[in-house]
């Protein structure tokens, strides 16, 4: 059974899987640096009300797989937390306190994917959908 979320009016399950790179993909993210930005993308989904539901720092990108409500745009949530993130460690490993224009640790895109039903059990729920309706159909002619 796949764990819905629910907002006021909308049960979703929408998950992505988003890939995103350091400029020029030095290998920065070793140390301290690594566990800083664990920390911190946790913090920055939850205050979008999103959930990292599996995540990966290697030494030259970053994997989630990141569950985002559809209220938000995909491209919102990923540049709120590559944006936030740039500032984080501008603040705690270069040092710099205020007039955090032009930080860019990140390069400028990222990848992402859906990550949804297994096709095949959507074309036979579709299918099947159709029998249900019947079959209910049926009972309220007889119960009438």
């Amino acid at each position: 059974m796949r764990e819905y979320q629910s907002l006021s009016h909308t049960r979703w399950n929408c998950k992505y899987h988003v890939v995103f790179i350091p400029k020029r993909r030095r290998k920065v993210m070793f140390g301290q640096l690594r566990k800083h930005l664990g920390t911190i993308f946790h913090e920055l989904a939850k205050q979008k009300g999103c959930e990292i539901v599996e995540g990966h720092l290697m030494a030259d990108h970053v994997h989630m797989c990141l569950s985002i409500p559809p209220k938000y745009a995909v491209s919102n949530v990923v540049g709120f937390i590559k944006g936030k993130s740039a500032i984080s460690i501008a603040r705690t490993f270069r040092g710099k306190s205020k007039n955090f224009t032009g930080e860019n640790f990140w390069a400028r895109g990222y990848f992402v994917s859906t990550v949804g039903l297994d096709e095949e059990m959507v074309r036979n729920y579709i299918r099947e959908q159709e029998r249900e309706d019947e079959h209910y159909e049926q009972l309220s002619l007889w119960k009438s």
